[in-house]
């Protein structure tokens, strides 16, 4: 299993705009089959720093993921809401 955390850091004045945006992205990722979970959370400290947590089967699971209209649109547009470069994190989780 892939496990992959991004980090956001988002524009106070862009937060609805990338809120709109991302739940098309969270939809879209729910969906695909190689998706164990795909949940965005807002940091209980930091106003506008939001990780994206994400578990796949594998990581041909991820670059389908990477290369789907959702995750290529999303990036596309993604630098406009960010203040700085998005964290990522990927881990790779053996299964017992």
């Amino acid at each position: 299993m892939i496990i992959i955390h991004a980090t956001f850091y988002v524009n106070p004045e862009k937060r609805e705009a990338f809120l709109t945006e991302i739940k098309l992205l969270l939809a879209g990722s729910q969906a695909e089959e190689g998706n164990v979970y795909y949940d965005l959370y807002e940091h209980s400290e930091k106003k506008n720093v939001f990780i994206m947590v994400e578990a796949w089967r594998d990581s041909a699971a991820v670059d389908i993921h990477n290369a789907t209209p959702h995750f290529t649109g999303f990036v596309g547009k993604a630098e406009n809401f960010l203040t700085a470069p998005p964290d990522i994190k990927v881990y790779n989780a053996e299964q017992a």
